[in-house]
């Protein structure tokens, strides 16, 4: 009886040793997925979309020069209506 005990222990931790060899080789060790990537690095600047009044990231955000005024807006629909807008005003 004990003897079995210690057969199941010696299995479990020889299978344990072949997980950890497994998770080193296929690369899904937790400390390389959060590994710095500078594509997705934001400066920290908010800009606000003057149509939907949304504040976004300005790496996310679309740009407009317009009269070298710069308008941030969150998607082509926002920037479709301030442009319209614009149009009407003149």
């Amino acid at each position: 009886m004990i003897r079995g005990f210690f057969r199941l222990i010696f299995y479990a931790f020889v299978a344990y040793i072949i997980y950890l060899v497994l998770r080193i080789f296929t690369g899904s060790d937790k400390r390389k997925q959060k590994s710095f990537n500078p594509a997705q690095h934001h400066s920290g600047i908010m800009v606000k979309d003057e149509i939907c009044n949304t504040y976004l990231p300005r790496e996310d955000a679309i740009r407009e020069v317009i009269k070298g005024e710069e308008h941030f807006f969150c998607s082509n629909e926002c920037r479709q209506k301030f442009l319209e807008a614009k149009k009407g005003a003149r």
